[in-house]
């Protein structure tokens, strides 16, 4: 075909120069238009033409050789010997996790398992950041520390430098940022440790952690504490605390650093981008007085970047990278809101209206029915002195003031306490504190017999009080009971009035020896709606109030709401396929807590979802989500019950469905009856595992859009729990052609033993 090419474009040349008055086919001889006389016309071309032609083909020639070049290189050459670097790396976890010698040897299972999890976190940590395309995988090289102590991970980081040019610095700037990916473990930014490995970054590597780190550190680390200090910069006095901590985000360790830099963000702050931009800028630079770090929430954040992104400097951006900021969670890392919330919320019309909108209740508790200093009842439109908090009276309509009079705390005032009778979550372990009359004070232990404390001693006063207080947080049992010693300052101390009688109750006292009691629960129960005070479905309306159904998760594929879920477990989820299907990589959120998409509420708790599995029973489309780390068990967080694997949905009564108002604004449940199967097979496929229903209002009613995933739970027999029966195979629109379509869900009982097999793996 070259040559072909090569002879037409000679010819082209030939005839073209040939004279200046070209032939017509009316006057060109016969044959000259034959193929012989046309070999024999370019024959006779001269040497300049021929020239012409030698240097066209070379030039051709020569890409043709280019071309081939470039291909093989990139078809053939393995990635590794071109533009893989890697780099070698060490951290260490300073909470969350600890080094035990079945970890220093890797053939071992647990071995096998720490270094999965970790590789896995890792991977999910840089895959989220702007390193993603250049991004390969992670090798865990090994774990090191001592018995009991901080755990030091040795690993690998690949790279391919084909698409983004990067430096050990870089890495390091991600891996530095606070992260979610990690879970519950806290790693030292000050200990990671990075650096290029020239040559096969797989030779060489030992079984000992020691080896394999041996480029980077094989020292102890000091981790130096942050630093709290008065409140200077005068640009920011409005909208920070008097007390600041160092470093900040961008590194600054002191005042004159701060100023050296500031006139760069105030050039950015006058250029109004964004109408908020100073708040956040100081937040930036100036962060409360804390033992960590605290950023802006990843909200505000994006609302900075769209604004103001294209102005920053290209040093700048790295340290603005909004996907490394916390989102709010009630139990997660905290991080500072955007101001204003209760102001949006009135413009909203959603302020004053019973329902916590903003994560410091703003929207609440600035209203004519919450006086000053007052606190704000959880889930009714009401306020309360703080002294009648656990005094005896139901002073809230909800009855949230008498909750968890008796519960588990850290310290005697959480950092994430609120302008609420109730905290965001419950603590699974910690000290035990009572609370009467506002006033709190943790249990001293010096009045009581210690000596032979035990969880199987039933009798002893401390296991009363600890099963008490387990089940008062709605769990089975103590897991751990154990004495220790109080290191909080200038706290409060409550003991046991008369341990030799049975009802026990509590008096302040002082504590000299400062002992206190120090209990773990464990085994949650599932299904309850502890924050409604009525049995089964009495009282239960439309709207979802906080805590109605405190196992419903709405699913965000890169922050839009796509579908929801069912908690089963505080790690698993249960939804449907449809979700999935045709969908791309993305980020899913699971979010739950929440009954109104458009706010914040402080309840609200979000996990990244790490996996799926699918059902394999035939005509099942339920699939099961794992998260990135455990929901944190709360009134408004907590699993849904799961049906035996000899029920029938007959055992169960009052089925129902949650949907969302038009716009999102608020979860509504809708009652559900049974339908028989005909009613659905004209109109949709179903299945063996299928259970057809249909709603108890109107067709002509239609407020509700119910997403797929949403699903049909059903009151247990016992008349108090809620049991999941069915999971819905799409989405119900509020229209006339979504009102057509059958309510048709996936039955639970058929998946439950692989549902069970599959959250014990």
């Amino acid at each position: 075909m070259y040559n072909i090419y090569l002879f037409i474009f000679c010819v082209q040349i030939s005839i073209s120069s040939a004279g200046t008055r070209p032939y017509l086919r009316s006057d060109t001889p016969s044959s000259i238009l034959s193929s012989d006389s046309d070999i024999r016309f370019t024959r006779k071309l001269g040497n300049q033409y021929r020239c012409s032609c030698y240097i066209a083909s070379g030039f051709l020639v020569f890409l043709l050789l280019a071309g081939l070049t470039v291909y093989i290189t990139y078809k053939y050459l393995p990635e590794e010997n071109r533009q893989v670097r890697t780099f070698r790396g060490v951290f260490t976890v300073t909470k969350g996790d600890v080094f035990t010698m079945e970890l220093a040897d890797p053939v071992t299972d647990v071995y096998r398992i720490k270094a999965r999890d970790y590789r896995e976190s890792i991977n999910l940590w840089l895959r989220r950041s702007e390193l993603r395309p250049t991004f390969q995988y992670t090798d865990i090289l090994a774990f090191d520390g001592e018995e009991g102590g901080h755990l030091v991970v040795h690993f690998n980081l690949y790279f391919n430098m084909r698409k983004i040019k990067i430096s050990a610095k870089d890495v390091k700037q991600v891996l530095t940022r606070e992260s979610n990916y990690l879970g519950n473990r806290t790693v030292d930014p000050l200990s990671i440790k990075l650096q290029e490995v020239k040559g096969d970054a797989h030779l060489g590597v030992s079984s000992t952690a020691k080896s394999a780190a041996e480029l980077i550190t094989s020292t102890p680390v000091s981790v130096p504490q942050r630093t709290c200090a008065p409140m200077e910069l005068n640009y920011c006095n409005r909208y920070v605390a008097n007390y600041t901590s160092y470093p900040n985000i961008v590194g600054h360790y002191n005042m004159e650093q701060v100023m050296d830099n500031v006139i760069i963000f105030r050039e950015l702050v006058d250029s109004e981008c964004y109408r908020l931009a100073q708040e956040f800028v100081c937040q930036l630079l100036q962060p409360p007085c804390s033992q960590n770090l605290i950023l802006p929430c990843r909200s505000f954040c994006n609302e900075f970047w769209e604004g103001c992104g294209s102005r920053l400097p290209a040093n700048l951006q790295d340290y603005f990278n909004c996907s490394q900021f916390p989102e709010y969670s009630a139990e997660g890392p905290p991080c500072l809101p955007k101001p204003g919330c209760g102001a949006e919320m009135e413009t909203r019309g959603l302020s004053c209206d019973g329902v916590a909108d903003c994560p410091d209740l703003s929207d609440e508790t600035t209203c004519s029915h919450c006086s000053n200093g007052h606190l704000l009842c959880t889930a009714s439109k009401a306020c309360i002195h703080p002294s009648s908090v656990c005094d005896g009276v139901r002073d809230c309509p909800d009855g949230s003031d008498e909750r968890l009079c008796l519960k588990l705390a850290p310290a005697l005032t959480p950092a994430d306490q609120i302008r609420g009778v109730q905290t965001k979550h419950y603590y699974t372990t910690g000290n035990v504190v009572y609370t009467e009359k506002g006033e709190s004070g943790k249990l001293c232990v010096s009045n009581l017999n210690t000596s032979s404390i035990s969880v199987g001693d039933n009798n002893s006063t401390l296991h009363s009080v600890a099963l008490s207080l387990c089940r008062s947080l709605t769990f089975r049992k103590v897991l751990n009971i154990k004495v220790q010693t109080d290191t909080e300052m200038d706290a409060r101390y409550v003991k046991v009035s008369n341990p030799n009688i049975p009802q026990i109750s509590f008096v302040p006292s002082h504590c000299p020896t400062k002992e206190i009691l120090n209990v773990e629960c464990t085994q949650l129960e599932c299904g309850f709606p502890v924050m409604r005070n009525k049995q089964g479905t009495e009282d239960l309306g439309k709207m979802a109030s906080g805590g109605d159904w405190p196992w419903h998760v709405a699913l965000f594929k890169d922050g839009v709401h796509i579908c929801d879920a069912t908690i089963a477990t505080l790690s698993w989820l249960i939804t449907t396929a449809s979700c999935f299907q045709g969908q791309g990589k993305a980020e899913w959120i699971a979010r739950a807590g929440s009954t109104r998409l458009i706010s914040t509420s402080p309840w609200q708790q979000e996990r990244h979802v790490m996996g799926m599995r699918k059902s394999p029973v035939e005509g099942s489309t339920i699939v099961m989500l794992k998260l990135d780390r455990e929901f944190v068990p709360s009134d408004f967080v907590r699993p849904i019950c799961l049906p035996s694997a000899g029920n029938a949905l007959t055992d169960f009564s009052h089925c129902n469905t949650l949907g969302w108002a038009r716009q999102r604004t608020m979860l509504q449940r809708v009652e559900l009856r049974l339908a028989k199967m005909e009613q659905c097979a004209n109109i949709s496929i179903t299945t063996v595992n299928s259970v057809c229903s249909d709603s108890f209002y109107s067709k002509e009613d239609c407020n509700v859009e119910e997403l797929a995933g949403s699903p049909m739970s059903c009151l247990h027999m016992d008349g108090y729990r809620w049991v999941l029966a069915g999971v819905s195979n799409w989405r119900i629109a509020c229209s006339k052609v979504g009102d057509q379509r059958p309510r048709l869900y996936d039955q639970i009982i058929p998946n439950i033993e692989w549902i069970k097999l599959t959250i014990n793996s």
